[in-house]
């Protein structure tokens, strides 16, 4: 790939001009999703420039969301972020296969462990009640989008370690196994950073930009089931809201 030469008598910092440029081969499709931008050592060795510089330019890319880094690969063009549904109470699995992606789980942990008192409170149960808990990263057609932790009460569901499938829906196992219908959900979101350990799992670097989501989910009745702690991506995700304004006089 051919890099416009830098116009080194600007007051436009050279790894800026870099990023420009990337910027728009990507804005214009001649770099696509998925394709790799070139290494840091090309654009030093092309353009003249310090590998410090080039590494400069390739991290403002990252850091805007626009590509993302494989650590011994190469850094990515990013695809087109998805609009996270926060307007339904919709499973990993049901919200990935409505726009055509194939979900998968990488299962890190599944065990029981006593409440604390932050999640008794959320599921409304006493403080050291037995909780499955259930930890996993959440892959789109193989790449990992956010890591997940549940909380579900055990008494509710007991053998559900058992019953469980990662390469189903959670959601899918509790109503037709058990006949629990989630149908309301508290989520609060947050932005974050990821940690080295969050970093290395969800394939970015350390640091990047994040959305940390918690939900309790419930049944209409009002009874809480299911309490999660969520990290995903932030250059793979966004959020919109439509937002309406009463019928007001307005203050003069």
């Amino acid at each position: 790939m051919i890099l416009p030469a830098l116009d080194r008598r600007s007051v436009i910092p050279l790894y800026y001009q870099i990023q420009q440029r990337l910027l728009q081969q990507i804005r214009s499709g001649e770099l696509k999703a998925g394709e790799s931008v070139p290494s840091e050592q090309e654009i030093a060795a092309h353009l003249g420039v310090s590998r410090m510089t080039a590494r400069q330019a390739l991290k403002s890319l990252c850091d805007l969301g626009i590509t993302y880094s494989q650590r011994g690969k190469g850094t990515f063009v990013s695809a087109s972020k998805l609009e996270k549904n926060i307007r339904q109470v919709l499973s990993f699995t049901e919200e990935m296969s409505a726009r055509g992606l194939r979900p998968r789980s990488k299962v890190l942990c599944f065990e029981v462990v006593p409440a604390d008192e932050e999640i008794a409170t959320a599921l409304q149960v006493a403080a050291g009640e037995p909780l499955f808990k259930l930890r996993r990263i959440r892959l789109a057609d193989a790449s990992p989008m956010g890591i997940e932790c549940s909380y579900i009460q055990e008494r509710l569901c007991p053998d559900l370690q058992r019953r469980f499938d990662p390469s189903s829906s959670l959601y899918r196992i509790l109503s037709q196994s058990y006949g629990i219908q989630l149908a309301v959900a508290d989520e609060v979101i947050e932005a974050g950073l990821a940690s080295g350990e969050e970093a290395r799992m969800l394939r970015v670097t350390k640091g990047s930009p994040v959305f940390m989501f918690t939900r309790t989910s419930s049944v209409q009745s009002g009874q809480p089931v299911e309490h999660v702690k969520s990290t995903y991506r932030a250059d793979r995700y966004k959020i919109s809201h439509r937002l309406t304004r009463l019928n007001r006089e307005l203050l003069t």
